[in-house]
C-alpha cells in the first residue's frame, strides 16, 4: 500500500490519481469529524472539500521531513475550518421536527439511531470547543491520544484532561435529559 507521504509527494507533482487516493482514504474521517464538530452534514461536506482543496494547494510545498504526519495536519485543518465556521455565523436553534420513520424493515432502529445521534450532537454542541474537538477525534476511534494531542497542540495529559472534562459534561447533559447511562447512545 502506498503511504500518505508518497501520495502527497505525487499529488504535489500534479498526479490527480494520487490525490484521489488520498481523498478516498481520508474523506470519511474528515466528514465524520466535521459532522461531530458542526452537527450539520452540509457544513461538514463543505469543510471536508475546503480541507482537501488546501491539501491540493499545499502538496507542492509539503515538507515531509518536518516530522508532521499528513493525517495530523489534515485533522488540524478540519478542526480549524470547523472552528472558523462556527465563529462566523450565529448559532441557529435545532430543528424540532423529527425525521420520518423509514418504512423499510429496520426503520425503527434507524430512527432510534438518528435520535441518539441528535441527542449526542446536541450534547457535544454544549461543550467548549477544545473538549468537543478532543472527544470528536478520540471517540471516532481512528486517532490515538498521542496523535489527537498533536493535532490540538497540547500534551497527552492535557488531552486526557480535556477528554475527562468533555465526557463529564456530556454525561451531565445526558443525565439532565433523563438518560441514566450514556453507553447506549455513544
Amino acid at each position: 500500500m502506498i503511504s500518505d507521504q508518497e501520495l502527497l509527494v505525487a499529488t504535489g507533482q500534479g498526479d490527480r490519481a494520487a490525490f484521489a487516493q488520498l481523498m478516498e482514504r481520508h474523506t470519511p474521517f474528515a466528514l465524520a469529524l466535521g459532522m461531530r464538530m458542526l452537527g450539520n452534514s452540509d457544513d461538514a461536506e463543505e469543510v471536508a472539500q475546503e480541507a482537501f482543496l488546501r491539501v491540493w494547494r499545499k502538496a507542492p510545498d509539503w515538507d515531509g521531513d518536518g516530522g508532521a504526519q499528513f493525517t495530523t495536519w489534515l485533522y488540524r485543518v478540519v478542526i480549524n475550518l470547523c472552528t472558523d465556521r462556527r465563529r462566523r455565523r450565529p448559532m441557529l436553534p435545532m430543528d424540532d421536527v423529527e425525521e420520518p420513520a423509514d418504512p423499510a424493515p429496520g426503520g425503527l432502529d434507524q430512527v432510534a439511531r438518528t435520535q441518539a445521534q441528535k441527542v449526542v450532537s446536541e450534547g457535544l454542541a454544549q461543550l467548549p470547543e477544545r473538549q468537543r474537538a478532543a472527544i470528536s477525534l478520540c471517540h471516532l476511534g481512528e486517532v490515538s491520544n498521542a496523535e489527537a494531542a498533536q493535532v490540538l497542540g497540547v500534551s497527552v495529559s492535557a488531552l486526557e484532561s480535556l477528554l475527562v472534562r468533555g465526557r463529564r459534561g456530556l454525561r451531565d447533559y445526558l443525565s439532565r435529559l433523563g438518560f441514566a447511562a450514556s453507553g447506549d447512545l455513544l
